[in-house]
């Protein structure tokens, strides 16, 4: 006897409640209410959207719907798990996993690389990133004038080395980046491109940015992943004993905070100026504009046992700030003077800093940390 649609949508919650269920297939995210029926997993609400780009493959549902059993006996018979282990066999370890917070375009191409284009169930599919080399046109922002060009770049990992030429026919690249030092993160809002990508790397041990877009989403994925597997592979020489898992979260990084405030000079007497900050783990660069190719300044930030603090507010006899919510970074050499627009931004920038402060110093970020001192 067939069950009323009560009952189906009640044997639903059960396989909901499954291990391997309880998250969203696609990023993690807890509690997934829609799911897709041809795939057999459940995802959330922001990844249903996604599988609605791709329908000749994912055909969605709310969990809340009427549901009729045969739908109900495909999602019991796959589920998460099952749909995991046949496509995601095959996932590199250095490939980016996207979560909820990253870029809609990050997660999309997850979503296509995993059931539509099938890149972890062949690993031939996996060249674009996995072949050590990779060559290719991006649009670059030009330094002076914000115009965007297409540039020649080169990712070499026997050379160590993204490049990029800025004529076609060029025998010298204008830029060689060190696989060492290289970082690359997805900025669409501040680069206005659903696919802008800002790679950074350390010349003379100061930040240099640059900014690249591809019309093409799964080319600047390819891109991005390219870049991991050249991190990856030159730190699993740097650190032959290092497992993957310890590994794998040094390949790439977000910044922990970015935003403007207002900042003064050293003597704390000069008015304060609207500046753009990136906190990049234990650097806080400033710039005059988010796009900037070169930082105004960084501040090296230490841990507490090395006598740094973050403190709310700005000392008594400071003047000349136009924003009222002020931070003062002491240092071992000195005071460094914020001030943000609103007390949101400024509980923010206080809980970056204190994440940063808490954490003790590794052996090689006391050399980064003489370096800052030892700058004129």
């Amino acid at each position: 006897m067939a069950l009323e649609p009560e009952g189906n949508n009640r044997l639903l919650q059960d396989v909901l409640a499954r291990p391997g269920n309880e998250t969203c297939a696609d990023c993690g995210n807890p509690e997934p209410d829609w799911a897709s029926l041809t795939l057999g997993v459940f995802v959330c609400q922001a990844c249903s959207l996604l599988h609605r780009s791709i329908p000749h493959i994912s055909r969605v549902k709310s969990v809340q719907d009427t549901w009729d059993a045969s739908d109900v006996e495909l999602m019991a018979a796959t589920g998460n798990n099952a749909a995991k282990a046949k496509y995601e066999q095959k996932v590199p370890a250095f490939y980016y996993r996207p979560i909820h917070s990253d870029c809609k375009m990050l997660r999309e191409q997850w979503i296509r690389a995993k059931y539509e284009r099938n890149e972890f169930e062949f690993i031939e599919k996996q060249e674009p990133y996995s072949a050590g080399y990779r060559e290719g046109f991006l649009w670059k922002r030009g330094r002076d004038n914000g115009q965007f060009l297409s540039r020649k770049f080169i990712l070499s990992e026997r050379e160590g080395a993204l490049k990029y030429f800025n004529k076609q026919d060029a025998r010298d690249p204008k830029a060689v980046m060190k696989i060492e030092t290289l970082n690359a993160t997805f900025q669409p809002a501040k680069i206005g491109n659903p696919c802008g990508l800002q790679i950074t790397y350390l010349k003379d041990n100061s930040t240099r940015n640059i900014f690249v877009y591809h019309s093409d989403a799964k080319e600047m994925v390819d891109w991005f992943n390219a870049i991991r597997a050249a991190r990856f592979h030159y730190l699993q020489v740097a650190f032959p004993g290092a497992s993957d898992e310890e590994l794998v979260p040094k390949l790439t990084r977000n910044f922990m905070k970015e935003g403007f405030m207002e900042k003064t000079g050293p003597k704390h007497t000069e008015g304060f100026k609207k500046r753009w900050f990136t906190m990049d783990d234990r650097r806080l660069m400033y710039f005059k504009d988010p796009l900037d190719a070169y930082a105004r300044g960084e501040v090296f930030i230490g841990s507490k046992e090395n006598s740094y603090t973050v403190l709310s507010g700005l000392p008594s006899s400071t003047q000349g700030y136009h924003w009222n919510h002020g931070i003062t970074i002491v240092t071992p050499d000195r005071k460094f003077l914020f001030a943000c627009e609103t007390e949101a931004e400024q509980r923010d920038w206080i809980s970056a800093f204190q994440r940063v402060i808490n954490r003790p110093m590794r052996p090689q970020e006391y050399a980064v940390e003489a370096h800052f001192k030892h700058k004129p």
